[in-house]
C-alpha cells in the first residue's frame, strides 16, 4: 500500500501573522531608519499595517508606536494594494511592504523629498529595499522558529497524552482538539476502518452538529483501505449544507495499513502550508499509531483472557480422567497422559464395573476446543452406557449414534473399549478404528515375547450411524502385558520429518520385555515414552500421547 499524500485543502487566505511590533525587541531597526534620514536628507520610517511610524523610544521602550497622523491611512491603503513590490502613494511616497509567508507585516517608506539634495533616489530606494528584504527574512526565521517551537509543544503533549491514554475515546479526543488548536478549526471527525475493510465507521467528532455527524456516520471504503469516491463526495455535501467552507482530510495509516481517516473542518477557507502539512501528518501518524495500540491491547486483553478460559477448560478437562488407579490384586496398572496443548483430544478411563474394569483409549479427530468438546461427549456417553449395556458391540454401536447425531463429517473420534474380568483375565473388548492395542505374551523357551493386536470392531465414531461392530474376546495369563496408546506416540516425528512408527514402538516394547521380562507396567510405560522422547529429540510434541499399560500377575 502506498504512503498517503499530503492531505487535501481547499485553497483559501494567507493567515495573519500579526505585525512588525509582533517581531521588534529593541528599536534598533527605528533607529536604523532614523540614521538613513539624518544621512541621506530623505525621510525614511518604519511602519505598521494601519500606517503608524515605529519610533525610536527610551531606556524603559526602546521602541513604541506614535498615534495615526495624516499620512497613515495614505500609507495604509498603499501597503495593502502593494502586495510584495514597492508601491508609490498618493503623495509620492515609496512604500516597500515587509512580508511574512506572503502576507505584509508592515512596510519601510522612503518619503517624497524635492529638495533633499540626495544625488541618486534610486540608490536610496534600492538600499531600503535590500534592508526590507533582510528585515522579512529574519522575520520569515522568527516565525519558522516560533512554529517549530510551537509545533514541538503540540507533539510532545499529544505523545504525552497519547501514551498515558489507554482508552479510545480518550485518544480519539485528543488528537481532535488538538488539530483543531493547531490549525485554527471549528470542527473534526475521524472515521476508523472496521472489521470488513469495506466499511468506515464514525468514530468520534467534534465541533461538527448532530445530523452532520449522524448522516456521514458510515462511508464505504475500497479493498486498499481509502474512502470511496462517493464517501468522499458526501462529506463535501455535508460540509456545505453545514456552512463549512474549509475541508482537511488526512489518513490515518500505520505500517501501512489504514486505520481511519481524520477530517478537519472551518467555517472559512483556509490555506496549509507546506510545513503545516507535514506538522498534520505527524499528528495522524501519532493518531494512528495510538489506535493500532489500542486496538493490539484490546485483543491482547481479550487473548489473555480466552487463553484463562482456556486453562480453565483444560483443568476441568484434566479432572475429568481418572484422578486415582483402581485397586484390581490381579491387575498391575500405569497410565501416561502427555497433552501437546492445554486442551486436549486424547482421553483414558477406567470404569470400576461391579468387579469389573473397562478400559477405553480414545483419539478425537482434531485439536483445541472442538477437539476437547468432542472428547467430553464421547467420554460422557460411553461412561452413560457401560453400566447398563453387556454387550460391548451393542454399546460401541449407541456411543457411534448418539456422537454421529451432533457431528460435522470432518469430526470423529477413534475409540477402543474392552472389559477385564479380574478373575478369569477374560478381555472383551471391540475396536472402533483406533490403533490396535498390543497384547504381548511372556516368552518361552528364550524366544522373543508374542505379540498379538486387538482388531475386532468396526469404522471410526461419529461417521456412520448406522454403522455395526463385532467384539472381540482375548484370554490373557498371568505375565502378559496389554499396551493401548493413541498415534500421538506413533506419528511422534523427529528433525528429519520421520515418524517413530508404529513397527518401532511394537519392537521397543518387545525389546525391553525380552530384557526385562518381569518389568511392572509402569516400567514398560516410562520406557516407551522415554524412547519416543529420544527418538524425537528437542523437535516440540505436536500431537497428545496417551498410553495405558496393564500386567496380568
Amino acid at each position: 500500500m502506498k504512503r498517503p499524500g499530503p492531505p487535501a485543502i481547499v485553497p483559501g487566505v494567507h493567515p495573519n501573522f500579526g505585525t512588525i511590533s509582533s517581531f521588534l525587541t529593541d528599536g534598533s531597526l527605528a533607529a536604523l531608519c532614523a540614521a538613513i534620514t539624518r544621512l541621506t536628507g530623505v525621510k525614511v520610517a518604519l511602519i505598521d499595517p494601519q500606517g503608524r511610524t515605529v519610533s525610536i523610544g527610551d531606556d524603559q521602550q526602546p521602541w513604541h508606536v506614535l498615534p495615526a497622523d495624516g499620512s497613515s491611512a495614505e500609507l495604509s491603503a498603499a501597503l495593502e494594494h502593494a502586495g510584495l513590490a514597492p508601491v508609490r502613494s498618493e503623495s509620492g511616497h515609496t512604500v516597500i511592504p515587509l512580508t511574512v509567508r506572503g502576507g505584509p507585516i508592515g512596510a519601510l517608506v522612503v518619503y517624497a523629498a524635492e529638495d533633499s539634495g540626495l544625488a541618486s533616489r534610486e540608490l536610496l530606494e534600492f538600499a531600503v529595499e535590500m534592508l526590507a528584504s533582510t528585515v522579512a527574512e529574519f522575520c520569515e526565521q522568527s516565525v519558522e522558529i516560533n512554529q517549530r517551537h510551537s509545533e514541538l509543544r503540540t507533539l510532545f503533549r499529544l505523545s504525552s497524552l497519547l501514551v498515558a491514554s489507554r482508552d479510545m475515546a480518550t485518544i480519539l479526543g485528543v488528537v481532535m482538539r488538538s488539530a483543531i488548536e493547531v490549525f485554527s478549526m471549528d470542527g473534526a471527525m475521524i472515521h476508523l476502518a472496521g472489521e470488513d475493510p469495506g466499511q468506515y465507521g464514525l468514530a468520534a467528532h467534534v465541533g461538527v452538529p448532530g445530523p452532520f455527524a449522524e448522516g456521514a456516520r458510515k462511508l464505504l471504503g475500497t479493498p486498499e483501505g481509502a474512502v470511496t469516491e462517493a464517501g468522499r463526495d458526501l462529506i463535501a455535501r455535508l460540509s456545505a449544507e453545514h456552512g463549512y467552507e474549509g475541508l482537511v482530510t488526512v489518513s490515518l495509516t500505520f505500517k501501512d495499513q489504514a486505520k481511519g481517516v481524520l477530517r478537519l473542518f472551518s467555517r472559512e477557507s483556509r490555506l496549509l502550508d507546506p510545513s503545516q502539512h507535514a506538522l498534520l501528518q505527524t499528528i495522524a501518524e501519532q493518531a494512528a499509531a495510538a489506535v493500532a495500540g489500542v486496538h493490539m491491547m484490546t485483543a491482547e486483553r481479550e487473548s489473555a483472557a480466552l487463553r484463562r478460559q482456556i486453562e480453565l477448560a483444560g483443568e476441568v478437562q484434566h479432572r475429568m480422567l481418572p484422578q486415582s488407579i483402581p485397586s484390581v490384586p490381579s491387575l498391575d496398572i500405569a497410565t501416561r497422559y502427555q497433552p501437546s496443548f492445554e486442551l486436549s483430544g486424547d482421553f483414558f478411563d477406567l470404569i470400576e464395573l461391579g468387579g469389573h474394569l473397562g478400559v477405553a483409549v480414545g483419539d478425537v479427530s482434531g485439536k483445541g476446543v472442538p477437539a476437547a468438546l468432542l472428547m467430553a461427549a464421547t467420554r460422557a456417553t460411553l461412561r452413560a452406557h457401560a453400566a447398563d449395556v453387556f454387550h460391548l458391540d451393542e454399546l460401541m454401536a449407541r456411543v457411534n449414534r448418539a456422537i454421529a447425531r451432533d457431528t460435522l463429517p470432518q469430526e470423529f473420534v477413534t475409540l477402543f473399549y474392552g472389559v477385564i474380568d479380574p478373575k478369569t483375565l477374560r478381555l472383551t473388548y471391540c475396536n472402533a478404528g483406533h490403533d490396535p492395542p498390543l497384547v504381548i505374551q511372556r516368552a518361552k523357551g528364550g524366544a522373543l515375547p508374542v505379540l498379538y493386536e486387538l482388531t475386532a470392531g468396526g469404522m471410526i465414531v461419529g461417521i456412520d450411524a448406522e454403522q455395526k461392530y463385532e467384539r472381540g474376546l482375548f484370554d490373557l495369563s498371568k505375565g502378559d502385558y496389554f499396551v493401548a496408546c493413541t498415534d500421538g506416540l506413533s506419528d511422534a516425528m523427529n528433525f528429519q520429518g520421520r515418524k517413530f512408527g508404529r513397527e518401532r514402538l511394537k519392537a521397543t516394547a518387545l525389546e525391553f520385555l525380552r530384557s526385562n521380562p518381569t518389568a511392572s507396567a509402569a516400567l514398560l510405560a516410562d520406557h516407551l515414552v522415554w524412547e519416543v522422547r529420544r527418538f524425537v529429540g528437542m523437535n516440540p510434541q505436536t500431537d497428545d500421547i496417551t498410553l495405558v499399560v496393564l500386567r496380568a500377575r
